[in-house]
């Protein structure tokens, strides 16, 4: 690796950059010497943050919606970490590449297919890797799954489930306070669709070796009636506010089901607007054992104790433990998921090498938001691009190998 730390930019410095910042100042080979936003008080916020952990200003860079390219064209940057609204993410992604510096987006990558084979046809034509910032895909446990599945110990992989199941209404599209409609609740009105697939598909296209041995080959969508928001918004703040009768197109619980070229099938489930405490839903399963995140559980047919019988998952997951967990990360406060992506993020910048999650696996997971919407429009199954061309009839699994 090269002694020069990483020069590292962060483009949208809200709340979700400024959690994103504050792992990036406990790197030590990293400086951030850009920061970016559509509002100079929240770029000068997140250039605060650098200066209070005694490294240096970065340079400020807002005002503009745009303001985002002369961070890009300034040279300062030898990568940069996109956290702006979704409808910007490609946009700026392919600027950095063109420019020769890393993009690291935020979720998702890309908000229609189109965009998605632009990310891909740009890293190759740049040769600039591209990475979506999945940081399921690197959590703990889900990891140690991961290396289990590739000992063999679920056999050949049959089915899987994953979910993002998480009551968004009160804090992610609406003021819990006021009522106000946040930027996303726009897409609830516009579009009825797997609004976010990527926490719950990140760590499962692994398991799946999606792009490499196999590949989705279609997508079926249905959405249910949406009844969630009205009911909430009649609830607390009485059956004359105007959202507890908008009429908005999103359906409560979105279910899409997958298929691949090997025959193995995954379905997801979108649900983020009905009362539910938070969780993924994964399940893996094969002819050799199932392994279920919500019970917290495994199954190993001739291993487990008891025929038919669930144990617990946690002494699997401290057995395979991936060697991403295996140094010391208890002083960390908050995700350690996102500190272990973002470590491996720039690991792979400061050798101007591959990236983790490839840009293949970024469109992949992307191309689900606008997929599902037609399938769910157009009530049929939907042809699932194929973003490697070919290529992963031949590539070898690579995500924490």
């Amino acid at each position: 690796m090269s002694k020069d730390p990483v020069r590292i930019g962060v483009v949208g410095t809200g709340k979700r950059g400024q959690k994103l910042i504050g792992y990036l100042l406990q790197l030590d080979d990293v400086e951030i010497t850009a920061v970016c936003d559509g509002s100079v008080s929240e770029a000068e916020i997140a250039a605060g943050m650098c200066t209070s952990s005694g490294k240096k200003k970065p340079s400020v860079f807002g005002g503009k919606k745009d303001s985002y390219r002369r961070a890009l064209d300034s040279g300062l940057l030898d990568a940069v970490i996109i956290a702006t609204y979704w409808d910007s993410h490609a946009e700026i992604a392919l600027l950095a590449m063109e420019n020769g510096i890393y993009p690291g987006i935020d979720v998702p990558a890309a908000q229609t297919v189109e965009q998605a084979w632009k990310l891909v046809e740009t890293s190759e034509k740049t040769g600039i890797p591209c990475m979506m910032l999945e940081n399921w895909s690197f959590r703990k446990d889900n990891l140690a799954v991961l290396n289990m599945k590739r000992l063999g110990m679920f056999g050949e992989i049959i089915h899987c489930h994953c979910a993002h199941s998480h009551n968004c209404i009160d804090h992610w599209f609406f003021d819990s306070e006021t009522g106000e409609p946040k930027w996303q609740a726009e897409y609830l009105m516009k579009h009825n669709r797997d609004q976010y697939p990527t926490h719950a598909v990140g760590p499962v296209i692994s398991w799946m070796d999606i792009n490499r041995g196999d590949i989705f080959t279609e997508i079926f969508t249905m959405t249910s009636a949406s009844r969630g928001i009205n009911a909430y918004f009649a609830d607390k703040f009485g059956a004359d506010h105007p959202n507890a009768v908008t009429r908005f197109r999103q359906g409560d619980i979105v279910t899409s089901l997958l298929r691949t070229s090997s025959g193995k099938t995954l379905v997801v489930n979108n649900d983020l607007l009905l009362p539910r405490p938070y969780s993924n839903r994964w399940m893996l399963q094969g002819t050799k054992g199932i392994y279920d995140e919500e019970k917290s559980s495994i199954y190993l047919a001739g291993h487990s104790p008891q025929y038919q019988k669930w144990e617990p998952w946690q002494p699997y997951e401290d057995k395979y433990n991936h060697r991403w967990y295996q140094q010391d990360l208890s002083s960390l406060r908050g995700r350690r998921a996102d500190f272990v992506m973002l470590r491996r993020f720039v690991d792979a910048v400061a050798v101007r090498g591959p990236v983790p999650l490839d840009v293949y696996d970024s469109a992949v997971m992307s191309a689900i938001v606008e997929l599902s919407e037609i399938s769910a429009r157009e009530n049929r199954p939907v042809p699932f691009p194929d973003f490697t061309r070919g290529r992963w009839k031949t590539n070898e699994p690579y995500f924490a190998v």
